[in-house]
C-alpha cells in the first residue's frame, strides 16, 4: 500500500519534481508557468480550477494530481435519450434544464504507480468529500475523459452523457452522486 497525502497544490511555494503518465499535455498542465499555455499555476491565479498534488510521503514524489471546476450538465448538450433518462432521477418539482455538477478538469497517474489503484482512490476522494463538505448544491461529477481513459471511468461507474463521434478526442461523461448520498 502506498503511504500518501492529498494536498492542495500551492504554485507560490511548490518545488516540483520531474512528473510523467505518459501524456504530455497531462505531464505540462501541472509542470508548466507561462501564461501562453492552459497549467495549473494559472488556473489557480485565475481562479478557474482547483489543482490538488497525490504526494508519497516517504519520497515527496507526486504520485498523481487532479484539478476541479464547477459545471453543469444541460439539456442542449446533452443526448436527448440520456437527458431523458437522467432527469427522470430528478423528482419533477426540482426538474431545470440544466443540473449542477463538479467537473474533473484533469485527472493524472504517475507510470510508476499506475496499476495500484490510485485513480479510482482519487474518484472515491473526490465523491466523498463533495458530499461530506456540502458547501453548495450539486448532483453530478463530469469529466471530458480522454478516449484511452473512457474504460477508467466507465469501471468508476460514470456513463456518456453524449455519444462521441469517432474522431473526437474525448468523451463527456457523468457519475450521479446521488448513487452514494
Amino acid at each position: 500500500m502506498i503511504d500518501y497525502t492529498i494536498r492542495e497544490f500551492r504554485p507560490e511555494t511548490d518545488i516540483l519534481k520531474p512528473f510523467d503518465c505518459g501524456n504530455s499535455d497531462l505531464n505540462g498542465f501541472l509542470l508548466e508557468t507561462g501564461t501562453k499555455e492552459p497549467n495549473a499555476t494559472l488556473s489557480e491565479k485565475e481562479l478557474l480550477a482547483a489543482t490538488f498534488i497525490v504526494e508519497d510521503n516517504t519520497s515527496h514524489d507526486i504520485l498523481a494530481y487532479f484539478s476541479l471546476l464547477h459545471d453543469k450538465i444541460d439539456r442542449q448538450i446533452a443526448d436527448k435519450a440520456i437527458w431523458n433518462k437522467l432527469s427522470r432521477e430528478i423528482p419533477n418539482a426540482k426538474r431545470r434544464s440544466s443540473y449542477p455538477a463538479l467537473k474533473i478538469g484533469k485527472l493524472a497517474v504517475s507510470q510508476t504507480v499506475k496499476t495500484h489503484g490510485l485513480g479510482t482512490l482519487i474518484l472515491n476522494f473526490v465523491e466523498w468529500s463533495f458530499l461530506r463538505e456540502r458547501r453548495a448544491g450539486c448532483r453530478f461529477i463530469t469529466v471530458d475523459a480522454l478516449r484511452e481513459a473512457e474504460g477508467f471511468y466507465a469501471k468508476n461507474f460514470f456513463k456518456p452523457l453524449v455519444k462521441p463521434a469517432p474522431e473526437d478526442e474525448t468523451v463527456l461523461m457523468f457519475f450521479d452522486l446521488k448513487v452514494i448520498a
